[in-house]
């Protein structure tokens, strides 16, 4: 069973999406792939993974950085599990590259080259934006390509964190 809640942030309302494990979506309204993967009968529900989302979203939206991570459970093939590990590991505040993200997928299976295309791929497949933060990469001449919730909440949210595609900001 899936369990929903809704929370309103300053630049948009957001669906959040859980199960027994952990958190498994959290989208912008309307954004591209909007609730992709959320079975068609879900609950409304109080749940202490949505109260810690909430508690982590709030920290961040007031200009801070998180802590701590409410539970995760991503939902996807492994090579898009592989790619929103490297997101989470990209530190609040700075930023990287489809290319970069390629090339440590590329070393971690002894590949000689990976596809910064199927990266970003998976990128823009990712189901829980913010958190798992795919508005931290940036195009290889450090452009501001597409974010499934907008390229203004992607400014937004690189402003926030006061990071964004100046050179020496990345990883």
């Amino acid at each position: 069973m899936q369990y929903i809640s809704h929370y309103t942030s300053p630049i948009g309302d957001i669906l959040l999406a859980a199960d027994d494990a952990g958190l498994t979506g959290l989208w912008f309204q309307g954004q591209k792939y909007f609730a992709r993967g959320l079975e068609k009968e879900q609950e409304e529900r109080n749940l202490p993974v949505f109260d810690q989302t909430k508690a982590w979203l709030d920290l961040y939206f007031s200009g801070k950085e998180p802590d701590f991570l409410p539970p995760l459970h991503l939902i996807g093939t492994d090579f898009q599990k592989q790619v929103w590990e490297i997101l989470l590991a990209i530190p609040y505040g700075k930023t990287t590259t489809y290319g970069k993200i390629a090339g440590q997928i590329a070393q971690r299976r002894g590949l000689a080259h990976m596809s910064a295309q199927a990266v970003g791929s998976a990128v823009g497949h990712n189901p829980i934006s913010i958190i798992v933060p795919c508005h931290r990469v940036l195009g290889t001449d450090g452009s501001l390509t597409g974010y499934a919730g907008g390229v203004d909440k992607k400014i937004h949210l690189l402003s926030l964190e006061k990071a964004g595609n100046r050179p020496g900001s990345q990883t």
